[in-house]
């Protein structure tokens, strides 16, 4: 039995380590997203480094399991790299605030990787030609390859390990720095216990001991947010509800990942945020609503209204991220039993095409920020299905954001190109200023109907809705914009992060 455990020490280890591994690797990417986005770019970057950090880690530690092939050395690695998570996590804490604003979307992702991740990861990487080594010792009657393939074997499955319980069972329970943590502490541990030549009640002591540790810091980490009345990791981003003042007024505020998304009067039903105003624009396209869908739910600003305008409506709601309804519920007065008012936990796309109902009106509003773009809900395919989706005279209203700026490789152009593919008889609205080139919230407008509009005729420059009758000075007119240099974005091409990056770079 001893024999066995002894065998079977290595390759445990190499399991937890390569499931550690893959850990920090996806809790990386969502580290990084509140900064420069959950964009290609940060994926490439933290999984280049990553894989660049192993690579080496591989290399290094072939050399010096020949030259050091002492099991105490593989354990100190061990101990050493889960001091790393710690500590470099710490640092990002830091690191982060101060500078993740101010590096590029483009390079930044990969100047924190680099900083944030690389170290520990080497230092993990360094495991794999030890375990191979120590293993052999073990194993005399085994052949270097049937050992190797055993050590590669458990990695790998720790790995799969790693990744499916980040995706399905760390990230939805236990926030971002728990996790991190976390993952240091049982390195360390494991690390220690293999060290120590103690028995076996002293090497469990030490695992309470770090486990109590583990306890206190994690619950000091939460303290620093306690000024949040919730804040979670979700399957999807960080949601954070906060009580603050806004144009004067107290404020409920939702946040995703960084960016305040929706917001809510405490003493009033208006929306606060001005973009979500535009909703009001079907009442100029189509009065008769009876069935309404919004893309995207936040904390439920648009359909609440509606519910509340509409009686006779049916309210529909496709937000992929479930948590948001439930907190909604709680903290957002977003209705729970009401019969008109549903929500589906499915993703906005994948919801128009499976379900059977034609709208009358549907409302976008599925991008949390400019560096959250959902890039199938961007392409000409995707503004095809909702088309198909809305009834005769039915309208379509998007919240995009972009700059006007005209310049080579522009997002919004290209998204209002590809959306006018699609709505003949479309209308795009700056909410800010037509003459601005900064990034802004565009509202896109797709009617089902040949029937065009006077935004100067008395019905909307005399309409009660400020929002309404001042559409006239909001409208842009693409017939002074040159939108043959942009592409059509598809399913096949959708170079989302990349043309955001640019429209970045063109701003300066």
């Amino acid at each position: 039995m001893n024999s066995f455990f002894y065998k079977s020490a290595v390759p445990f280890y190499v399991f937890i380590t390569g499931a550690c591994v893959l850990v920090i690797e996806i809790v990386a990417i969502r580290i990084l997203a509140p900064y420069f986005g959950n964009t290609i770019f940060t994926v490439s970057s933290v999984l280049s480094v990553v894989l660049a950090a192993l690579s080496l880690g591989y290399y290094v530690g072939g050399k010096t399991s020949d030259k050091y092939p002492d099991e105490r050395f593989f354990y100190g690695i061990i101990t050493i790299s889960g001091f790393l998570v710690i500590l470099l996590h710490l640092m990002s804490l830091v690191f982060l605030p101060i500078f993740g604003y101010k590096l590029s979307i483009t390079q930044g992702p990969l100047i924190s990787s680099i900083l944030l991740f690389f170290f520990q990861s080497f230092l993990l990487g360094m495991l794999s030609p030890f375990a191979i080594k120590l293993q052999k010792e073990r194993s005399e009657n085994l052949g270097i390859g049937t050992v190797s393939g055993q050590i590669f074997f458990w990695s790998t499955l720790g790995s799969i390990f790693g990744s499916l319980s980040s995706g399905f069972l760390l990230i939805p329970n236990f926030n971002l720095d728990v996790i991190i943590i976390g993952v240091g502490f049982v390195l360390i541990a494991l690390g220690l216990y293999g060290i120590f030549k103690a028995k076996i009640w002293q090497k469990i002591s030490l695992m309470l001991l770090l486990a109590v540790c583990f306890l206190f810091f994690s619950k000091s980490l939460g303290l620093a947010s306690s000024n949040k009345i919730f804040i979670k990791d979700s399957a999807y981003q960080k949601i954070i509800i906060y009580d603050d003042i806004y144009n004067g007024k107290p404020t409920r505020f939702l946040q995703q990942d960084k960016n305040p998304s929706s917001a809510m009067f405490f003493d009033s039903k208006e929306l606060p945020y001005e973009y979500t105003k535009y909703y009001a624009l079907y009442q100029i396209f189509k009065k008769d609503i009876k069935e309404s869908l919004t893309i995207g739910g936040g904390a439920y600003s648009v359909p609440k209204t509606l519910l509340n305008e509409l009686p006779e409506a049916n309210i529909d709601i496709a937000e992929i991220d479930p948590l948001l309804f439930e907190v909604g519920k709680k903290y957002f007065n977003v209705p729970a039993d009401n019969p008109r008012f549903k929500n589906f936990a499915e993703d906005g796309r994948r919801f128009l095409n499976d379900t059977k109902k034609q709208y009358d009106f549907i409302f976008s509003d599925a991008y949390s920020s400019f560096f959250s773009t959902p890039e199938h809900l961007t392409t000409k395919e995707f503004f095809e299905l909702t088309k198909r989706k809305l009834s005769e005279n039915g309208v379509f209203i998007a919240n995009v954001i972009g700059s006007l700026n005209e310049k080579p490789e522009s997002f919004l152009l290209s998204e209002i190109k590809t959306f006018k593919s699609v709505f003949e008889n479309s209308y795009f609205f700056a909410v800010d200023s037509i003459d601005s080139t900064k990034v802004q919230n565009i509202i896109f407008v797709g009617w089902n109907s040949g029937k065009k509009i006077d935004f100067n005729s008395p019905e909307i420059t005399k309409n009660k809705n400020y929002i309404i009758s001042n559409l006239k000075n909001k409208k842009i007119e693409l017939s002074k914009i040159n939108l043959s240099p942009y592409p059509i974005l598809t399913d096949n091409y959708a170079p989302v992060d990349y043309l955001i990056s640019k429209e970045f770079t063109n701003l300066k």
